[in-house]
């Protein structure tokens, strides 16, 4: 194991090899590191390995000197799983794009990383209204006290409600940042980030020390939907990071809940849509606890769904038409589309910028209603 966890990060260090790319090098070869060693041609039979992105590789594999860049990496970043290490998130690790490195902080909670303890992502906006607040708080609350692990974001608003009513009620929570696990956003949370620790985890597929970016978030949402089971959106406007979070849930085969409030409220909206999509309804504790109670862990025999019954649309935004100025960084990307889909990965290796910053401009694009994303980690031009 320790061989694989220096090769996933020297592969990681690659620019235009993404987490999907890398995940299929890890089932082609059975090792990060045999494919290290590999030949270039025997790499180039891994579907999402073109030419461009194998002159990457040539380049990458040339320059980094994988046991160097591991003893130096981990003066700074002692704690992290990588998929092979049998202590990684069970869920996590089936997704199309697991992260390669995982940082933690806190107390791990082994039976939690193999899924047999039930985990439930609590999200929403960071300006919710008292009633948003209120049923957070509850619903936070009432899951802690029946074993759930609440699982969130850390942001504030929603997320920062659901974590501290989860640790008042003694509960478990799992805070996902899209910072190094040691950078506290936002800093009024550092109080909250000490309290995480002490009950439950702070992770991050960033390593330490990496500064607040607004490309990070949309990618970490998709581990909030990993580690989760199911996902509760409280509330949520027409735009916002809450329905990217759902989106991910929906292509992962996790259950969806979403609160009602008024249309005349703008927070409520982006709930409202999701319940049309599919979305279960949240109607009173008890019907919520009810529904929960028929997801399984991993130690039960019942199989995990893997398409609910009544799809989400993969896309939570409207079409529109192209701004008359778009960013030039936006419109280097929206170029790339043609009629056809494009994965993800493919995006990152025409561009030739990290994976982070792509999903930043992939999200800016989505919620302009410029592009749309499809199951598998692909997104097509609306």
């Amino acid at each position: 194991m320790t061989d694989d966890r220096v090769y996933w990060l020297a592969w990681s260090s690659i620019a235009g090899v993404g987490s999907i790319s890398l995940k299929r090098l890890y089932q082609h070869f059975g090792s990060v590191a045999v494919a290290w060693n590999a030949s270039d041609s025997a790499i180039a039979e891994v579907a999402g390995f073109g030419k461009k992105s194998m002159v990457a590789v040539r380049e990458g594999r040339s320059q980094i000197d994988p046991e160097a860049l591991f003893s130096e990496h981990i003066q700074k970043n002692p704690l992290f799983w990588t998929p092979s290490d049998p202590e990684y998130p069970r869920f996590l690790r089936e997704i199309p794009s697991p992260p390669p490195l995982l940082y933690y902080q806190g107390k791990v909670n082994l039976e939690e990383n193999q899924g047999n303890i039930p985990t439930v992502a609590i999200v929403g906006t960071r300006n919710p209204t008292d009633h948003g607040r209120r049923w957070a708080r509850r619903l936070s609350t009432l899951l802690a006290q029946q074993g759930f692990t609440i699982v969130s974001g850390m942001a504030e608003g929603i997320d920062g409600e659901a974590h501290q009513s989860c640790l008042k009620a003694g509960g478990r929570t799992i805070a996902v940042l899209g910072t190094g696990v040691d950078v506290v956003y936002p800093s009024r949370h550092r109080q909250l980030h000490a309290d995480i620790q002490k009950q439950g985890l702070v992770i991050s597929e960033h390593p330490a020390a990496t500064q607040p970016n607004k490309a990070h978030f949309p990618s970490r949402n998709r581990i909030i939907a990993g580690l989760s089971r199911a996902t509760i959106v409280i509330e949520a406007p027409e735009r916002s990071g809450s329905l990217i979070t759902a989106s991910y849930a929906n292509e992962f085969g996790g259950d969806i809940y979403a609160l009602p409030n008024s249309p005349d409220i703008a927070a409520a909206r982006g709930c409202l849509q999701l319940i049309h999509q599919g979305a279960e309804i949240i109607v009173s504790e008890e019907k919520l606890l009810e529904m929960l109670g028929a997801i399984p862990t991993a130690n039960q025999s019942a199989p995990v769904n893997l398409s609910p019954s009544l799809p989400l649309e993969t896309s939570p935004v409207v079409n529109a038409a192209p701004p008359v100025n778009l960013e030039p960084r936006l419109a280097q990307v929206y170029q790339l589309f043609d009629r056809d889909a494009l994965l993800f990965d493919i995006i990152v290796q025409k561009m030739q910028i990290p994976t982070s910053e792509v999903a930043g401009i992939l999200l800016e694009l989505e919620l302009i209603g410029l592009v749309t994303q499809l199951p598998g980690m692909r997104y097509q031009k609306t």
